[in-house]
């Protein structure tokens, strides 16, 4: 029998020159492009830095060090003129990060609770969704900041003639002022044990999943873990010898002493922000809710759990797969659109560097700072949400 010869073999890629490989010739296109990227980049630097000396324009960020000399109306740490743009430009991200925090919890509360009410069997439940969502869907948030700023400021009588829903409750042009608490050692204690409290619900519900997983017996997460938290505060109040101490709000001279006021730009920026994104929010949740299929509903049912039990247990965990994606753009939309704050005076980081650009004359640094500031919360948010996304996908066995 003959021999049948062998198949020829390719030479190996070593010996095949080097425009033949393409391996190395993808490289090369790539050390090319970066070639030409930081080529560009420094003809650009070179340019700017050129132009604003023939100028006589400072450049760097060393005004940062430099007292801001001016006030800012709303600030979560304590500031005065005397301190430096850098303190300044803290209370702005401070203030952004506030709003955009309390924003995003609302929204997803409140988008999530339209987006059920709006595959409700009820005709007037859903209909009324509906509306909700065209209105606030449909109006420039620019515009409904306007209005809520607006109606603040025509519709709210002067802190003299404030309304007073409940005691120690106060609603004038000038905000909302509510009685807090004084501080007293207890309220370090009551933090402490919410923390312990939620790292306590957190390994009891994966206890309660595992549980469920091995036995199919359902265990009331929920309701045990807001007991369980309202025990440790209590007990946390007690200990730290039950304080009643309250700052009350007093009218005195033109505005009230005392309390803690809710400015009317902040008010009227969170609601803005809150009611125009949870219309979209609302729609992505009505999305997820249908993209799962009728059949685990009727299996759900047929087995005999509630209406309630079926959504929170069937249908909303499948829907997350599909929910966490566009809620994650809609929660990015909410902190960019928290710039907009500078129209009707909020404090932001907008507009603090806004006015540190205006004294310093630094535009290019405070731009790029502003930038770069949006920069690092989109990321970071976008990190946590596919964090979250992973966490809650289901995984193929």
């Amino acid at each position: 029998m003959k021999r049948i010869a062998d198949a020829p073999q390719e030479p190996p890629l070593d010996n095949v020159a080097f425009w033949y490989d393409p391996r190395k010739r993808s490289m090369l296109y790539q050390v090319g492009v970066l070639a030409m990227v930081g080529l560009l980049g420094y003809y650009l630097v070179s340019n700017t830095l050129g132009n604003l000396e023939r100028q006589a324009i400072a450049t760097g960020f060393g005004f940062l060090e430099k007292e801001a000399s001016f006030e800012i109306g709303e600030s979560v740490i304590p500031y005065s003129a005397a301190d430096s743009y850098l303190s300044a430009l803290l209370v702005g991200v401070l203030n952004t990060l506030l709003v955009s925090f309390i924003g995003v919890v609302l929204t997803v509360i409140l988008g999530t609770i339209i987006g059920i009410l709006r595959l409700s069997t009820n005709w007037l439940v859903s209909r009324l969704a509906a509306v909700y969502i065209e209105i606030f869907h449909d109006i420039p948030v620019l515009l409904q900041l306007f209005f809520w700023y607006a109606l603040f400021y025509e519709v709210l009588p002067s802190p003299r003639q404030a309304l007073s829903p409940f005691s120690g409750v106060f609603m004038s042009n000038r905000g909302l002022v509510i009685a807090v608490p004084e501080y007293a050692p207890a309220h370090m204690y009551m933090g402490i044990a919410f923390l312990a409290g939620c790292l306590a619900v957190y390994f009891m519900r994966r206890w309660a999943r595992k549980r469920q997983a091995k036995t199919g017996e359902y265990f009331p997460v929920f309701s045990v873990s807001i007991g369980l938290l309202i025990v440790l505060l209590l007990v946390a109040w007690l200990v730290g010898g039950a304080p009643t101490a309250m700052s009350v709000p007093q009218l005195k001279g033109f505005n009230f002493q005392g309390g803690q006021n809710i400015s009317p730009e902040f008010s009227a920026l969170l609601l803005g922000l809150v009611l125009y994104t949870a219309a979209f929010v609302a729609e992505v949740v009505r999305a997820g809710i249908q993209a799962v299929s009728k059949g685990q509903r009727e299996a759900a049912m047929s087995i005999g759990l509630k209406p309630a039990q079926v959504l929170n247990l069937v249908i909303l965990p499948q829907a997350l797969r599909v929910i966490i994606p566009p809620l994650t753009s809609q929660m990015l939309n909410l902190t960019k659109n928290s710039s907009l704050a500078v129209a009707i005076g909020y404090p932001d980081f907008v507009s603090v560097a806004g006015t540190a650009i205006n004294q310093t004359g630094q535009a290019l640094e405070g731009v790029a700072m502003i930038m770069i500031v949006y920069l690092g919360f989109s990321l970071s948010t976008s990190a946590f949400m596919n964090w979250y996304n992973k966490k809650v996908a289901l995984v193929e066995r």
